[in-house]
């Protein structure tokens, strides 16, 4: 199976959704349980634990899986050679 590499960057997602629900750092992190630094250096991460996403979804009450199953349909599109 080749290589395939995501061109979701999820803590730039997150960080995007924060600032349209209008809610702090402050917010996120008391409510997942961990530093502000902590929620920045999420920002910044490309991809995060499956449980971690969970748990800011549950959180923010928004799915961040959702942009993994698009481009997890698009890429079996592709390789059925449906597209």
């Amino acid at each position: 199976m080749e290589n395939l590499q995501s061109n979701i960057h999820i803590g730039h997602l997150i960080q995007e959704q924060l600032r349209k629900d209008q809610r702090s750092v402050g917010w996120l992190s008391r409510e997942i349980g961990c530093t502000r630094n902590h929620v920045y250096k999420i920002f910044n991460r490309p991809s995060l634990d499956a449980d971690l996403i969970l748990k800011i979804s549950i959180a923010m009450s928004f799915n961040f899986f959702q942009y993994y199953s698009a481009e997890v349909n698009a890429a079996m599109k592709t390789r059925m050679g449906e597209e």
